[in-house]
């Protein structure tokens, strides 16, 4: 039997025991109840937790910075850090600014911690004009010989287009870093200097993991698959960067096939998928149409998800995929089971069933989502009028129409007039479609025209026909279509003559001929997408 220890067994860390928002809003609970600021060690702990330990809580970590009066050099640095790998950059800059600030009157200085995760935020922004002055702070501050801080400076000036100034700090001793050839070659890959990362890339004799996955990632962007392919096979160790690479510019060029026979390499040696591998994944079922496949990623999602629910990116892209390969209902089924829901997740449930033709359930999940106090935007307003105009309910469409500018101050777009024109058109209100386009504050496109023309074809209105059809020729002159649409309108009311007018105009014109293609339905496609 063990003795009892007369010390208490150490606890973890707070922030390894947060594995959730929800988990670091009880923490902050029990601090305020034990006096917020009483334990700073604890308060550094919950805004690690909340800016880089628990993804998505960052928002928390601004909460709990902004009660403290006197943050701590860890506090901003850790702030700092975790806003500088989010989609907004530019907050780690304005935190640094803040506290560049805060400095001069007594407060914390920044350091050689600070300043590479600053850098980094000037990088992903583009910003050198930004950087430069960073740059500056760094000589001031006497950092610019440490090695982290110097190569983060090679890679921000490298990526916003200083190559002279990368250059001149890329000295004899950067040379014998490999993450220093790792900053230059990605800052040139960045600025799509190819040439100049390969060359780089060639020269150096310390290659890692990063420039490596750099060159592959820049040729797979550019749709080089060929060269992209050469060096994943050459590569010492390939990583999950890797495969990510290569699945990802696959499925960018099409390659459906090579982008799921690569991921069936991937796992049969051994390297676990992660969210960007299935994210690439989905996306090419949904672009290519495969559900068995589809079918098969979702279930292996659910597998790895099934205690914390899938994330809403994940949930998302399961969604699409159903939408696009024409299964809703396993779409909703992914829908109801999603815990947290984004505007997007409701847009694509939304649009999918109203593209689909499932009207009532489009129109009832929209009344749902304003019930439950999500904020629509314009992609909702498309969905649910697209499901007004293919339900023939045109004083509801009118309402919305009406709702989203009223209420919830959103300017039309074309796509939100071509779904009125086309809601009308199918109506057969043709007269009050010509009337609605005058009253438009954008240029009706081709589309729009296009969507009436064959609404024209439809109901038989060869004058309305005419002047949609010059319309539409003067928007765009080069698609057989166009064409062949009045010619077939002219043939269907027994204009013979005019309809072999229209294909002799077509002939003479020398316009494209697209065999095999069906003009409103794209028209239809196009308001959506």
């Amino acid at each position: 039997m063990l003795r009892k220890s007369g010390t208490q067994r150490r606890q973890p860390p707070l922030w390894r025991r947060c594995r959730s928002l929800r988990q670091i809003k009880q923490v902050h609970t029990l601090l305020v109840l034990r006096g917020f600021l009483s334990d700073p060690s604890a308060l550094r702990e919950l805004i690690f937790a909340s800016a880089v330990a628990v993804r998505g809580a960052i928002a928390h970590a601004y909460l709990v910075f902004d009660q403290i009066p006197h943050p701590d050099l860890f506090m901003y640095n850790t702030l700092i850090r975790g806003a500088a790998h989010t989609a907004t950059p530019r907050d780690a800059v304005s935190l640094y600014e803040r506290m560049a600030r805060r400095a001069g009157g007594g407060g914390v200085r920044p350091d050689k911690i600070t300043f590479p995760f600053v850098l980094r935020a000037c990088t992903a922004m583009g910003n050198g004009g930004t950087g430069a002055q960073v740059h500056a702070h760094v000589v001031k501050a006497g950092c610019e010989s440490d090695a982290f801080v110097k190569n983060a400076l090679i890679g921000m000036h490298a990526s916003c287009g200083e190559l002279g100034i990368a250059g001149a700090l890329f000295d004899h001793r950067a040379r014998e870093d490999a993450v220093a050839w790792s900053a230059m070659i990605t800052g040139c890959a960045r600025r799509g200097d190819i040439c100049a990362a390969q060359e780089l890339f060639d020269g150096c004799s310390v290659k890692d993991h990063v420039s490596w996955n750099v060159m592959i990632t820049a040729y797979a962007k550019r749709g080089e698959m060929t060269r992209a392919r050469e060096l994943f096979d050459k590569v010492p160790e390939r990583d999950v960067v890797s495969w990510n690479a290569m699945i990802s510019g696959y499925v960018r060029c099409g390659s459906h096939k090579h982008a799921m026979e690569l991921f069936e390499e991937m796992r049969y040696m051994g390297e676990k998928p992660d969210v960007i591998t299935m994210l690439s994944l989905l996306s090419a079922c949904a672009d290519s149409g495969d559900l068995d496949v589809g079918r098969k990623l979702h279930s292996s999602l659910s597998d790895k998800f099934s205690r914390s629910g899938f994330t809403v990116v994940l949930g998302n892209a399961l969604i699409d995929m159903y939408a696009k390969c024409g299964s809703m209902k396993s779409a909703l089924e992914v829908f109801w089971v999603m815990r947290d829901k984004d505007v997007s997740t409701w847009n694509s449930t939304i649009g999918g069933l109203a593209l689909h033709g499932h009207v009532p359930e489009s129109i009832d999940l929209f009344k749902k989502m304003l019930k439950e106090k999500v904020r629509p935007d314009e992609i909702t307003f498309v969905a649910v009028l697209i499901a007004c105009s293919h339900g023939g309910l045109v004083d509801r469409g009118r309402e919305y129409f009406n709702l989203m500018q009223q209420q919830y101050r959103i300017e039309p777009n074309v796509k939100h007039y071509g779904c009125m024109v086309d809601m009308l058109g199918r109506a057969g209100l043709l007269k009050e479609a010509f009337e609605f386009i005058d009253t438009m504050k954008v240029e009706p496109n081709s589309v729009i025209w296009r969507t009436l023309l064959g609404a024209c074809r439809v109901h038989g209105e060869i004058e309305l026909a005419e002047h949609a059809n010059k319309q539409l020729l003067k928007a765009r002159s080069d698609d057989s279509g166009d064409y062949v649409l009045l010619s077939n309108i002219y043939a269907s009311a027994g204009e013979w003559l005019e309809s072999e007018k229209m294909r002799k105009l077509m002939d003479d014109s020398g316009v494209n001929k697209a065999a095999g293609r069906t003009v409103v339905d794209d028209s239809r496609k196009d308001l959506m997408h």
